[in-house]
């Protein structure tokens, strides 16, 4: 049994006043919240790992969960990823470069997916 306490943190709303909910140990924090937001957008995000070829962003990933989501699936701990603009045509030697970046951005990735494994076991013991 852990002896870290859980933790909350208490958003103010457009629709329901203040809102309380655990704050997974994983979040970044709400810094950026605003008061005029709605409680269905309510979510934790953890770190944003930014994946980039050549200094242009491909990937945007990080750990998210939206206690309140209109959508069930979006309440469940999840990693969000989102696709970047890249787009360019590239020689032989490029398309090398390309993949070997791919590579190391799955390796990332799978690194995100061990941690949300790992939280979600955790969550929920003797649950297979």
């Amino acid at each position: 049994m852990s002896s870290e306490q859980p933790r909350t943190v208490t958003l103010p709303t457009a629709d329901h006043g203040p809102v309380a909910i655990p704050e997974p140990s994983w979040c970044r924090g709400h810094a950026d919240h605003r008061p005029d937001t709605h409680r269905v957008d309510l979510d934790h995000k953890g770190p944003e790992h930014r994946l980039t070829h050549d200094g242009e962003l491909l990937w945007t990933a990080f750990l998210g969960e939206a206690p309140y989501a209109s959508q069930p699936q979006a309440r469940v701990l999840g990693v969000y990823v989102e696709q970047g603009s890249y787009a360019r045509t590239l020689d032989a030697v490029g398309l090398y470069d390309l993949a070997a970046t791919f590579e190391a951005h799955a390796d990332r990735l799978r690194e995100l997916a061990d941690q949300l494994g790992a939280l979600l076991t955790k969550e929920t013991p003797g649950e297979a």
